[in-house]
């Protein structure tokens, strides 16, 4: 779902997202489909895929105690380097 505020996708914006989507989720590994987390909000640019409880899990997630984001030692910034590794490599 878009927020109101946020412009729709280019046609390449909408290409990388759905890549990303197909990928496996970059903190745990877990098998796609993943969802999308947008690291800088208003880019479709700045995002990563993420499994649902790596994204939006109380516990686990990054909207909730960011638990497998500590088990892995990561952050955002990591997780984004590692999304470019994996689209490049």
């Amino acid at each position: 779902m878009r927020s109101k505020n946020k412009p729709a996708p280019t046609k390449a914006e909408k290409a990388h997202a759905d890549r990303l989507a197909s990928m496996a989720c970059v903190v745990c590994g877990s098998p796609g489909p993943s969802t999308v987390h947008h690291i800088k909000q208003r880019s479709f640019w700045y995002c990563v895929p993420l499994c649902q409880d790596c994204h939006q899990g109380p516990m686990l997630g990054i909207h909730g105690q960011k638990r497998a984001w500590a088990l892995a030692k990561m952050d955002e910034t990591d997780a984004l380097a590692a999304t470019i590794e994996r689209l490049n490599g």
